[in-house]
């Protein structure tokens, strides 16, 4: 589903808790396990900026975390109901 216009890779630095590595590590290694190819937290990372694009996530009168998961939800059901 990688519809990139440009092939410009930019390098971000993320800072990230413990958690969330940990979280990205058991997505990578599930891949490798299951399905032959490990992701890499950057692949991970990427995929998901697309997966938001795709849903039509935008950044609209988000002001806090709750604004930020509040809007993720009403995209992924709006998403799913389209299914």
């Amino acid at each position: 589903m990688n519809k990139k216009t440009n092939n410009h890779i930019h390098r971000v630095i993320a800072l990230l808790d413990r958690d969330q590595i940990d979280y990205l590590d058991e997505l990578g290694k599930d891949a490798l396990f299951l399905a032959g190819h490990k992701l890499s937290r950057t692949k991970i990372i990427s995929y998901l900026i697309d997966f938001a694009k795709e849903v039509g996530f935008t950044g609209k009168n988000i002001k806090t975390e709750e604004d930020f998961w509040e809007r993720i939800s009403e995209r992924m059901e709006a998403n799913y109901e389209q299914v």
